[in-house]
């Protein structure tokens, strides 16, 4: 079998299991039904196996055939997918990628590379939303979604950027009336500022080197949706506080916060760009996820404290 003649018969074989027909698989790529079955018994020969149990009223695939079926259709995607790349590479991106981005780390460190990206593709506008929200991409239109913490099972495709470390704070003036804590029973009645929109909400916690948790518990002195509020009540002295490196980095790298309990480890989250499907990705889409990753990696520059 050639090795173009091989393709197309894997392409049917999809096609027939998907569409539930040699009828409707050969009518696909402008075959009869008897052809479409003879590709299909040309790819059973030449593998030795039977891939598909036929009858008169439908067709379902073996044990092998449902196997078979999973690579190949892998397989049909990378190679459609390689033609889209390459059909795509000599193309000026154009049109409006829609964006959803966390309020404070998009204003922080997405706008920044958006703002450079547009630079670069003039003919290329962008519509942010910034939410701390849950948004519904296909419901909402928007092409990606950069998206904090640990994701739940879906469809949709997530692309890695960067680590998101949390941190455990306070600032220097709060320091002086507590005083050092050394373990995390030191802050059992410390007043928390808290971010409302967490992904885990309640105690905070952290885990010694033996990989204990240790749970801070205190009353919540303030509770926002926006760090950037958090910051400036830390800031003031009004009580610890619990978030990123993103948001406190910075702060604790200048000296006007300090990190508490660093031997004690928060978990932590990753942050990931999300859309709805790989398969012939758009190019302007295709182009921001990947300016994006390449912009975010390696040690971020707001761990460095």
């Amino acid at each position: 079998m050639k090795a173009m003649d091989r393709f197309t018969s894997i392409s049917i074989f999809v096609s027939a299991l998907e569409d539930g027909s040699l009828v409707a698989a050969g009518r696909r790529y402008g075959f009869s039904a008897s052809m479409a079955g003879k590709h299909v018994s040309a790819l059973e020969s030449q593998l030795g196996v039977r891939l598909i149990q036929r009858s008169t009223r439908k067709l379902s695939a073996t044990d092998a055939g449902r196997a078979y079926y999973l690579r190949c259709k892998r397989i049909i995607e990378e190679f459609e997918e390689a033609g889209q790349e390459a059909s795509d590479s000599g193309v000026v991106i154009r049109g409006t990628l829609r964006i959803a981005v966390p309020v404070t780390f998009g204003e922080l460190h997405v706008a920044p590379i958006i703002g450079r990206w547009l630079t670069a593709h003039p003919q290329v506008n962008a519509e942010v939303i910034a939410d701390d929200r849950y948004i519904d991409l296909h419901a909402s239109g928007i092409d990606v979604a950069i998206r904090i913490g640990r994701l739940p099972d879906s469809s949709l495709i997530a692309r890695p950027l960067a680590p998101c470390r949390m941190v455990l704070c306070a600032s220097p003036a709060y320091l002086e009336l507590i005083g050092i804590p050394k373990h995390p029973q030191d802050l059992e009645s410390a007043p928390r500022l808290a971010f409302s929109e967490a992904v885990s909400s309640g105690a905070w916690v952290l885990h010694d080197g033996g990989s204990n948790p240790h749970l801070i518990d205190g009353p919540v002195r303030m509770q926002a949706n926006n760090m950037q509020m958090l910051l400036s009540a830390t800031f003031e002295g009004l009580g610890i506080a619990y978030g990123p490196t993103f948001v406190f980095g910075p702060h604790l790298r200048d000296g006007s916060l300090i990190q508490l309990l660093p031997d004690f480890k928060p978990a932590d989250l990753e942050i990931h760009a999300v859309y709805q499907t790989s398969k012939y990705l758009p190019s302007k889409l295709r182009s921001f996820v990947d300016y994006l990753a390449q912009e975010l990696a390696g040690q971020p520059s707001w761990d460095h404290f």
